[in-house]
């Protein structure tokens, strides 16, 4: 039999140290293998090094509708020229990350639908405004940094922007039209097609007091330049300031949507002030004090709400990205000149040396094998000698050993079976709950997810054992896949509509994905067969609001027997 770890675990700190040490209590995790992960203590004199795990999760991220091609083109177009800097384990080369993003740009370009909008997962299916304005946004990225862009693609899309207004479902709320207006007007900016009179006439239309911070936001970015709206960037402006909420360190501005319009519009309080804080950056200049400070405290407070190093989705992180990598290349203006020095307990570790404006980091790793071997609870000391700001991050990455995970709900309930196809002897599971399934056997595998109330863009994915291949019957190949008898018994199964909307079956796993999840039971069964005898772990299904992860559930670990 052959085991691996049921799941890899990793929790990461940032800081900075201007002047003196700063002392951060390192815990060994308990019950993990001693041969994988460890400490992992990253130092940089630039910022930049803080964005890492958010780029290898837009690098990274599994699912590829246009809104998570869009957001990965975008945040990663957008730093295309300081990739160097984020050199962490598991970020590929930068000729590599630029092949990627041609070829997210090519299969972008290929679901765009005659109307010059866009849909969701496949072409010639409904094109959704706010998914169209946000893969022209991309694009218009992209071609901002010398990415190849096709001009028939640009100008189709321009067309659908010009008339977005047309395209508005009749369900659509005032507050989401006016949203999506303003986006648009946005998207129109980057490829060329500036118009600040329209800008102007929502801004009228509507009222300050009824547009939302992410329309003020894109509308702040329209009308800035334009000598014709100096007189509305100024009640903007003024509008602004009233709105934000500001603390000693950090500031934020507050957002809300009702869920319909969150559900059309993905929206996001860390995407507003991502999209604002563009806005001030390019309006004010360095020498307004006041509204620098503001600026730095908006940066505080979109880096202290992430977790795991990063920011909870695709929409916040590409548009946090965006705005983050405009205020390191205009506000961070120190001269590095200083050496860090790093103890473990009193174990000496090593220094860092940095001298003049570099991108670079340094990074050492202190093995599991070493932090397990500690007593208990040490202090990590990080010390700076020398003028300039020292940047770090903290990182800790191991495997527990436990293969067995308990179910969990955290807004679903995940249930998974396996079951016989063609002889009900193929399939049992023994009195330890261990699944055993005959060589050669085909085997549906049912996934039960409960939805206590409405969700939105949720994914549901189930990790295969190793010992078994998905079926795809979307493969010529595969051959005829028996129905399940569970829909047969059901009365017009023929016609019924699935609750997904998009499948993948993958080597490792299958997927099902929708935009919008009504409360209830929902099935989905799929037909795997058992190619390879042998002892698995079947890691848990899961299912999430991808939008919104903290939003999940997940079943418990499955032992599965191929013999």
């Amino acid at each position: 039999p052959v085991y691996t770890p049921a799941t890899a675990e990793a929790f990461a700190t940032y800081g900075v140290v201007d002047a003196g040490a700063i002392a951060q209590p390192i815990l060994p995790p308990e019950d993990v293998y001693p041969q994988f992960g460890g400490l992992e203590i990253t130092t940089s004199s630039t910022a930049l090094q803080a964005l890492t795990d958010a780029v290898l999760y837009l690098v990274s991220y599994p699912f590829d509708c246009s809104e998570q091609l869009a957001s990965r083109i975008l945040a990663i177009a957008a730093l295309r020229d300081v990739l160097e800097a984020f050199q962490a384990e598991g970020l590929p080369a930068p000729a590599e990350i630029d092949a990627a993003v041609q070829r997210d740009i090519e299969a972008l370009q290929n679901l765009q639908n005659a109307d010059g909008g866009f849909p969701i997962w496949t072409k010639g299916r409904e094109s959704w405004p706010f998914y169209s304005v946000h893969a022209a946004h991309a694009l218009a990225r992209a071609r901002q940094k010398d990415y190849a862009v096709s001009d028939e693609t640009i100008q189709r899309a321009l067309t659908y922007l010009r008339e977005i207004e047309a395209h508005y479902p009749h369900w659509y709320s005032v507050d989401a039209r006016q949203t999506l207006t303003a986006y648009a007007l946005y998207a129109r900016l980057q490829l060329g097609d500036h118009d600040p009179a329209r800008a102007r006439a929502l801004l009228d239309e509507a009222g300050l007091e009824k547009l939302s911070p992410e329309a003020l936001g894109w509308l702040y970015n329209v009308l800035i330049g334009d000598a014709a709206s100096s007189e509305a960037l100024q009640r903007l402006e003024r509008h602004l300031g009233n709105r934000v909420v500001e603390t000693a360190g950090a500031a934020h501005f507050i957002t809300s949507f009702r869920e319909e319009d969150a559900y059309v519009l993905l929206a996001s309080d860390r995407r507003a002030d991502g999209i604002l804080l563009e806005g001030l950056m390019r309006s004010q200049p360095q020498s307004d004090r006041s509204k620098s400070d503001l600026i730095a405290k908006l940066v505080k407070g979109l880096l202290a709400h992430r977790q795991a190093g990063r920011w909870g989705n695709t929409q916040d992180n590409a548009f946090v990205l965006l705005a983050l990598d405009q205020y390191f290349r205009t506000y961070e203006a120190q001269t590095p000149d200083f050496v860090a020095r790093a103890w473990l307990g009193e174990d000496y570790v090593g220094a860092f040396t940095f001298q003049g404006r570099t991108t670079d980091y340094q990074n050492l790793t202190l093995p599991m094998s070493y932090l397990v071997a500690q007593p208990g609870e040490e202090d990590l000391i990080l010390s700076k000698e020398g003028a300039g700001r020292l940047y770090y991050r903290l990182g800790l990455r191991y495997a527990p050993t436990d293969l067995q995970l308990a179910s969990l709900d955290q807004g679903f309930t995940v249930q998974r079976t396996y079951e016989a196809v063609d002889d009900p002897a193929d399939v049992a599971q023994d009195a330890e709950g261990i699944w055993r399934i005959k060589a050669g056997a085909r085997v549906r595998v049912r996934l039960t997810m409960v939805a206590p109330t409405r969700r939105y863009h949720v994914a549901l994915v189930d990790p295969l054992p190793a010992g078994l291949e998905p079926m795809n019957p979307a493969l010529a190949v595969t051959g005829s896949i028996p129905q399940d008898p569970a829909d047969q018994s059901q009365p017009y199964w023929w016609w019924r509509w699935t609750w997904y909307e998009h499948q993948n079956q993958r080597d490792q796993r299958a997927e099902a994905f929708t935009s919008l999840l009504w409360e209830g039971i929902h099935t989905y069964t799929y037909v795997a067969r058992a190619t390879t005898p042998g002892e698995y772990v079947a890691p848990p299904a899961r299912a999430e609001e991808m939008y919104a992860p903290e939003t999940f559930g997940r079943s418990g670990t499955d032992r599965v027997v191929v013999e």
